[in-house]
């Protein structure tokens, strides 16, 4: 579906509503400052087929584009580039975490964004550039800059709630009553997909901020090292906490241990003082005629008080060494 799809000039948008996409690739220039914003959400094949062939999209990119599930990454394409962003989205209800993908085409004069799954809106990125016609004069790299900050901007909060939720399992694997083992595990794998999610965005960023991608003013690059820095933040915090959770299943796993040695010495204290009246038993079980203490008045009654004896000698001993 087409979100959006506009035409600036120095910085101004030049008509109200939506143009089609036709109209949009009539109006794409060379002139510096004047370009053409395309927002599509979750396209059509005959959708995107119509946008590439209009703006003359490279076919590996828009293949990238319409399967989706690319790594972050800014590749180029003869004069045009293509970059993948990964968007993520913390939800409070369920504790999860929602991954989505920003796709991009910039050229000259015009930029194509394609949004997929949650989490991915522009419409705030949009009407932030528009306030700020000094960048957005700048070309197709001020929305660029848009989209990366945003996406950056919204790892904060993914970070935050993940960070709730550690301190959660951290103190229900103290809890006896609790078994955080299957938590910690999906929480780990959720950290980790976010960290492929932020760790590929450095090198591209590190290269638009050293200056080794073309036709980004000095002005904007300083807006771009500013995005540098913030996902350098948020990469170590995901670190962090792929550490800290690494460090509480393990402590899970010490205590799942300790759980079941114990649960393994009460069984073996009880199989051992059943075993000890079991052997005096069968002994007397096998009806030997030559057992003197058969034919004594108190044989029976001794064998039996045996049999106590020596069960609550043994169930003494495991008392005083902490296995009952």
């Amino acid at each position: 579906m087409i979100v959006d799809c506009a035409h600036y000039r120095d910085g101004v948008r030049q008509h109200e509503g939506a143009m089609t996409v036709e109209e949009a690739a009539s109006r794409v220039t060379e002139a510096a400052g004047d370009f053409v914003w395309i927002g599509l959400h979750e396209p059509t094949d005959e959708e995107m087929s119509r946008v590439a062939e209009r703006f003359g999209l490279h076919e590996l990119a828009v293949e990238d584009a319409e399967h989706a599930h690319q790594r972050p990454k800014i590749e180029d394409y003869d004069e045009s580039y293509f970059i993948v962003l990964k968007t993520a989205h913390y939800h409070d209800e369920s504790e999860t975490v929602d991954f989505g993908e920003i796709d991009v085409f910039v050229g000259r004069g015009y930029i194509v964004s394609v949004r997929h799954g949650p989490g991915a809106e522009l419409r705030g990125a949009r009407h932030r550039l528009e306030d700020r016609p000094d960048l957005l004069k700048l070309g197709p790299a001020a929305v660029v800059w848009a989209i990366f900050d945003q996406v950056v901007d919204g790892y904060l909060p993914v970070t935050e709630g993940i960070d709730d939720d550690i301190e959660e399992v951290e103190t229900a694997v103290f809890d006896e009553d609790s078994e955080p083992t299957e938590r910690i595990y999906f929480l780990k794998r959720e950290v980790i997909e976010f960290h492929r999610a932020v760790w590929p965005l450095l090198t591209p960023l590190e290269s638009v901020v050293a200056g080794r991608i073309p036709g980004i003013d000095d002005q904007l690059r300083r807006y771009f090292r500013d995005v540098a820095d913030h996902a350098n933040r948020i990469d170590e915090i995901v670190n962090s906490q792929r550490e800290l959770l690494t460090s509480v299943l393990e402590a899970n796993l010490a205590l799942v241990s300790v759980k079941q040695n114990e649960v393994v010495k009460q069984i073996s204290s009880w199989a051992a003082i059943i075993a000890v009246p079991t052997f005096i038993a069968s002994i007397y079980g096998m009806n030997f005629e030559h057992m003197p203490e058969l034919h004594q008045r108190l044989g029976y009654p001794l064998a039996v008080a045996g049999m106590f004896l020596s069960v609550a000698l043994l169930y003494r001993f495991f008392k005083r060494v902490g296995w009952l």
